[in-house]
């Protein structure tokens, strides 16, 4: 399993300044070798490296391997569109591959720049550092926020996954992000308090208009969405932790296509919007696979309507949200533990759909 790792950057005033002119120029020299495959109809990387790399060397001050990779960046861009030119941001992501890039002991990573190479040291967590040793391929430094990072790939074996004979269902939804087959519910509220917030933040601060309301705006972005990133990925840490530690695997609806599928009142189509199942999914899926637990598909029509007892599927089982109420055998529970309940049901009858 290929895994995305990020390090945070921690250089000084005079490193922060070359990076960003590094890739400035970097950028500039992608943009003239675009200039020039899309002119001459030159797309591939060894191709369109005869044609420009002398120039990217010699006008642009760059060193062998980094005119390599500028290249590389624009056939790689070309291989998913040829219909427009490619053209890049000043401070778009640049590749660093292991003959200008390395690490060195005490968090510190040695890379080119314009002025030859610079040793900056870098911070990360306990968890990041676990996979550094796997590191696999290049390394993009990326700037965002004002602050310089490495993101890289690190590639690591996965367990077997065990056998099932049981599953942890898991029902998502929006006013609980997940509620398993065990009755733990894992609510919204926090997530949908967080959003109003920062919607409310949003929208005064664009009225005003002023410079300083638009440099609160810059401040604040991307909050909202971090915040709801670290809620799924605890919520899937604690699911898979739950499954692994009673043997089981997980299973999940197949929610593909659903934005499509749904609709809502006008008051609760932001909320809808920002929906992240498809995010808490894919945390689930990969956190799974590195514990060896299994996770499967199923069909989702009807789970939050049928009853689990006498079988009866009817739109009115579900009188409010949260209430359960059979209308054929008078079954009746907290709604989403009933219907986490029936994907586990369906996980153990059915032939589901293994995750890849």
């Amino acid at each position: 399993m290929k895994l995305a790792v990020n390090l945070k950057l921690q250089p000084n005033t005079e490193q922060a300044n070359l990076l960003r002119q590094t890739m400035e120029r970097a950028n500039a020299a992608a943009n003239y070798a675009s200039e020039v495959a899309w002119n001459t109809r030159t797309f591939h990387q060894f191709s369109l490296q005869k044609l420009v790399y002398g120039t990217l060397k010699a006008d642009f001050a760059l060193c062998a391997q980094m005119a390599v990779r500028c290249v590389a960046k624009v056939a790689d861009a070309y291989k998913l569109d040829r219909k427009t030119q490619r053209i890049f941001r000043p401070l778009g992501a640049i590749a660093y591959d292991d003959r200008i890039l390395s690490f060195k002991p005490e968090d510190t990573v040695s890379l080119w720049t314009l002025q030859g190479r610079q040793f900056i040291p870098f911070v990360c967590g306990d968890y990041q550092r676990h996979f550094l040793p796997h590191r696999k391929g290049e390394v993009d430094l990326i700037y965002h926020g004002g602050n310089f990072y490495l993101n890289i790939v690190c590639e690591v074996e996965e367990p077997p996954l065990a056998e099932s004979e049981d599953f942890l269902g898991v029902d998502l939804g929006i006013v609980n992000i997940a509620t398993d087959s065990d009755g733990n519910v894992y609510s919204g509220a926090k997530v949908e308090q967080n959003r109003r917030i920062f919607a409310h933040r949003r929208r005064n601060l664009q009225r005003k208009g002023t410079r300083s309301a638009r440099r609160k705006l810059k401040s604040i972005k991307g909050k909202q969405a971090r915040f709801q990133t670290d809620q799924n990925h605890v919520i899937s840490k604690r699911i898979v932790a739950a499954a692994k530690r009673t043997s089981r695997g997980i299973a999940l609806e197949n929610l593909k296509g659903i934005r499509e599928r749904v609709t809502a009142r006008r008051r609760q189509r932001a909320r809808l919007a920002n929906w992240g199942f498809h995010q808490l999914r894919s945390f689930v899926e990969y956190k799974a696979r590195l514990a060896g637990v299994k996770v499967v598909f199923v069909d989702p029509r009807n789970t939050s309507r049928t009853c689990p007892v006498c079988g009866c599927i009817d739109k009115a089982n579900r009188p409010s949200q949260a209430t359960f109420l059979c209308v054929s055998c008078g079954f009746s529970g907290h709604a989403d533990a009933i219907a986490a309940g029936v994907i586990r049901a369906r996980a153990l009858v059915r032939e589901p759909m293994v995750a890849a």
